[in-house]
Order: C-alpha cells, then sequence, then structure tokens
C-alpha cells in the first residue's frame, strides 16, 4: 500500500485548533517535511489548492502557498517521492494546466501528477471575478471532462481541436509533452458523479477517510463498480488524521488536547454558521461543533502498533491503493511515523 502526505501547504495544517501546533506555510517548512517523507520511504506528497480561509483566532487557512509552483521547487530538492499538485479548474485554462504539467514533469524526471479540483465553493473564486456563475453546481463534471480531454490530448498528440460547450481549441499545441505521454490524475469528488469521472478519466480517487471503516470499503466498492463500467484501472487514496504517541493514552490525551483547544469562530465560518452565537449555544451545539475542528478527517489515534494495525486493516480494503496522512507536527511526526510506524505495518513488507 502506497503512503502518502497531505503536506501543509496552508497555515496550521488540518486542525483548526488553539491548542494545536501553529505554523505558517512555508518552502522551508515543506521542504523539511518531502526530505523527511522522502527519506522515510513515503510514495508521494499531495498539496492542495485553498484560495480563502475561514478566520478565527487562529486565522485558519487564510495563508496559502500556490500548489503549482510549491510541487515544482519541491521537485528539484528530492529524487524519488511522487508530487501531486492541485488545480481550481475555474482559475486556469487547461491548455496552461497542460504545460505547467509538462515542465514540472521534466524538472521531476516523472515524478508529477495532478489533483483535479472541480471547485464548487463560490466565495474563493468570486472573489477573483472568475466563478462561473450558478450553473456550475450542476455542470461542473461536465466542464472537467472537457477540461482533462484538452490536457490528455495535448500531453498524448501534442494538439487540441476540441470543441466544446465550455472551450473552443483552435490546433492548440504542446512541447514537449511529459515524458509518458501523461500524467496520473487524482480527483476527490465524493457523489456517485465524481466517482464516474475518476473512472472515466482519473488514476486514483481520493476520499475522506472515516473511524468507521465499513463507510471506506463501501466508498471503495462505489469506486470500482464505476471502474468496471469504464474498464480502467483505478484506485483509492484515503485520507487520514494521524496522531501518534508512546502509548494509546499518551496519543487520546494529545488529541483531546488539540480538541479542547477547538477555534469555533472558524469553524462556524466553515459550516455556515456565521450567525451562531456560541456564548449562549447549549453544550451539545458546542461539542458537536468541536469534533469538527479537524475538518471531519478520520482519526486514527494511538500507539505506533495501534496506528501500524488499523493502517493494514485500510490496506485490506478491496480497491485502496494507498493512505494520505496529515499530521499535528510535519517534520517530527513524519520522521516518528517513518521510524516507528511504517516498519510494524504487515501491508509495506
Amino acid at each position: 500500500m502506497d503512503l502518502g502526505i497531505f503536506i501543509p501547504i496552508g497555515n496550521n495544517g488540518w486542525m483548526m485548533s488553539e491548542t494545536a501546533p501553529q505554523y505558517m506555510p512555508s518552502f522551508d517548512l515543506n521542504r523539511t517535511t518531502a526530505e523527511r517523507a522522502e527519506a522515510a520511504g513515503f510514495e508521494f506528497l499531495l498539496s492542495m489548492v485553498k484560495l480563502r480561509g475561514f478566520g478565527g483566532d487562529t486565522e485558519f487557512w487564510d495563508h496559502n502557498l500556490e500548489s503549482f509552483t510549491l510541487m515544482a521547487g519541491l521537485a528539484a530538492v528530492t529524487e524519488k517521492i511522487n508530487l501531486f499538485a492541485s488545480v481550481a479548474l475555474p482559475t486556469m485554462e487547461p491548455a496552461m494546466v497542460a504545460r505547467m504539467a509538462a515542465t514540472i514533469d521534466d524538472i521531476s524526471n516523472g515524478r508529477f501528477g495532478i489533483n483535479i479540483v472541480s471547485g464548487w465553493n463560490q466565495s474563493e473564486y468570486s472573489q477573483m471575478n472568475v466563478w462561473p456563475g450558478d450553473w456550475y453546481y450542476e455542470k461542473r463534471y461536465d466542464y472537467a471532462t472537457e477540461y482533462v480531454t484538452i490536457m490528455k490530448e495535448l500531453w498524448a498528440d501534442g494538439v487540441s481541436d476540441l470543441k466544446g460547450d465550455y472551450f473552443q481549441m483552435d490546433d492548440c499545441r504542446l512541447s514537449p509533452p511529459p515524458r509518458d505521454g501523461g500524467v496520473p490524475l487524482v480527483c476527490a469528488g465524493q457523489s456517485d458523479r465524481g466517482m464516474q469521472f475518476c473512472a472515466e478519466y482519473g488514476d486514483y480517487q481520493f476520499i475522506i477517510g472515516t473511524s468507521d471503516f465499513d463507510v471506506v470499503r463501501n466508498d471503495a466498492a462505489r469506486l470500482m463498480s464505476a471502474a468496471e463500467t469504464s474498464g480502467r484501472d483505478v484506485g483509492i487514496y484515503v485520507l487520514f488524521q494521524i496522531t501518534m504517541g508512546e502509548t494509546d493514552a499518551d496519543a487520546e490525551a494529545r488529541w483531546d488536547h488539540y480538541r479542547g483547544g477547538a477555534d469555533l469562530e472558524a469553524i462556524k465560518f466553515m459550516t455556515g454558521q456565521a450567525e451562531l452565537d456560541t456564548a449562549g449555544a447549549t453544550a451539545e451545539k458546542i461539542t458537536e461543533m468541536q469534533g469538527a475542528f479537524n475538518l471531519n478527517i478520520g482519526p486514527i489515534v494511538g500507539s505506533h502498533a495501534t496506528i501500524a494495525a488499523r493502517l493494514d486493516e485500510v490496506a485490506a480494503i478491496d480497491g485502496v491503493k494507498g493512505v494520505m496522512c496529515v499530521f499535528d507536527d510535519y517534520p517530527v511526526a513524519t520522521q516518528e511515523f517513518g521510524e516507528k510506524v511504517m516498519p510494524l505495518m504487515q501491508s509495506r513488507r
């Protein structure tokens, strides 16, 4: 099973918490994480695209790097690990993204791929006047189909003349192409339509894990069903929040400490409850909101042996090709995971 890291391109990683590690994104932080991940034997890194944060006391995700330029920089300072950048489709034209991908493919000696983000959060795009319009909610996968088709044509043939509903290519050219005639694509849609799109055009489906692995099995089965129809080889990359300790109790205490510092203002914004008066809210509501402090990413909390055993359970699920990890303190946790968890995983032997 492949192991990867969702690297910290935004401030404070994936925990809206005042008691979690606080840090700004930087190239040095991500370079250190990448170098330690490569030394530990991780197979890939993926950077998100985020264009507007959630605020709050932690200014959560108000500070972000740009995905493609970050990965180009990491491509130049790594040798083996695969690198995925994310593109928000409304923000860039497909022919330019295809050319950027071919360039980073060259820098990395064939280690580059793209995470396709169809885009749904209107506020991220309307601030730049690039929101396509409300029609996009229903048509975004039709839009994405033309988008990806243009990129694949340019990579494979060096030319696209696609005349679609959303794009009009006029003998559009690209050279040099990626060395393998294309780059792998990760897709992130969780709906049946999103999984159908991945089965037809992607290589990996990125899903958010849960502590209930039956949910992961169901999501993997939906993708496998779609892949049977498309006849293509696709697999699941599952996202988990990894919190380690020398013992289960140590890890659980750390997790509870982070959860107790949940940034309720940022969570309110994220969940669309910006007008909620948490000062007067019931204890149940605050508890519910605290539970979203890590964006509802499935937590795996425990000792190194516990985490290894849980990840081996994930590896045994049909259709799962890899796990993508998010950590608290990235450089420290990346090295700790490589030294103390990976050697215990049966699925890595």
